[in-house]
């Protein structure tokens, strides 16, 4: 392990007392149990002068967060947990921070998770609230891990299907299909929260165990697209002990190829599933406040 700083030891420590690495492999149950437990160590107060509504779009709970005198473009906030755990309470601190920093309407997906509802339900969930959202006003898609392989998903899916796109898109730590021959996979094999078996684990448990998809599906794995072209521009961040980190600069080069704004920032030192530490750790906050500026930067562009 390549992690020096202490405040990020000091994470990783109170991380894995309550979310331990065989919690990964745990049952759904099991494994939900775990995570809450490990978000509810994390959880910050919501800021002040926020107004949080929890509803359903078609059947797809939804928490959307609107800070005084918000107006203009959205953000859809998509959370991680390997699409088997993870909730509208489980990142309800992040979005309310990001909504407050922004100054922008959040709008938080509880799309379903899998084993109990495979691949697509998840992408469904999330383009139903998409398209919902987004018949009224533009929008900006973002998420964490998992999230924001299913925000880069939606923008594929858009393309493919039809209508309004994402005009960015912002992807935190993302796993996006890429190639496990890659450096990272093997050098950060073992890295703390995330290791590399994990992610074949998650995989398998979101489609059933069809090993076929991952390569041909792009909506799945969205570095198996056949071009990148029509794609909004993005900001992709991964930390750097993390095995999904060359997924981030494999996708930005793409987009680049095909004449798309996108930028990679790639944190030294952290760690999968870092912004819970964004109060803990002087780098994660810094992070934390990178990714602010870069969604305030788009929101004035569209708004």
């Amino acid at each position: 392990m390549r992690v020096t700083d202490p405040e990020i030891l000091r994470f990783i420590a109170e991380t894995e007392a309550a979310y331990p690495a065989e919690a990964n492999s745990a049952s759904a149950a099991e494994n939900r149990r775990h995570y809450d437990a490990m978000c509810a160590v994390f959880r910050s107060p919501r800021p002040e002068g926020l107004a949080v509504t929890d509803k359903a779009v078609a059947g797809v709970p939804i928490r959307r967060y609107r800070p005084r005198g918000a107006a203009g473009p959205f953000l859809l906030y998509l959370h991680g947990g390997g699409y088997v755990v993870g909730s509208l309470d489980s990142h309800d601190d992040v979005c309310a921070e990001i909504a407050q920093a922004t100054g922008a309407e959040l709008v938080a997906v509880d799309y379903r998770l899998a084993p109990e509802h495979l691949y697509p339900a998840q992408l469904d969930d999330v383009e139903t609230v998409w398209r919902a959202e987004s018949a009224r006003r533009p929008g900006i898609v973002m998420g964490d891990s998992a999230g924001g392989a299913l925000a880069a998903a939606l923008c594929l899916r858009m393309r493919r299907k039809g209508g309004p796109m994402p005009l960015a898109q912002c992807l935190i730590y993302p796993g996006l299909g890429g190639d496990m021959s890659a450096p990272s996979y093997a050098e950060n094999a073992e890295a703390p929260l995330l290791r590399t078996a994990d992610i074949a684990h998650y995989a398998g448990v979101l489609t059933g165990g069809d090993t076929t998809l991952r390569e041909t599906d792009p909506e799945l794995s969205p570095l198996r697209a056949a071009d990148f072209e029509g794609l909004p521009p993005a900001l992709v961040v991964t930390a750097d002990v993390d095995p999904l980190r060359d997924d981030g600069p494999a996708f930005v080069e793409a987009l680049t190829a095909a004449g798309i704004a996108a930028e990679w920032r790639n944190e030294p030192q952290l760690v999968h599933g870092y912004l819970r530490a964004r109060h803990r750790s002087t780098r994660a906050g810094q992070s934390f406040e990178a990714i602010c500026d870069w969604l305030r930067g788009r929101l004035r562009l569209i708004g």
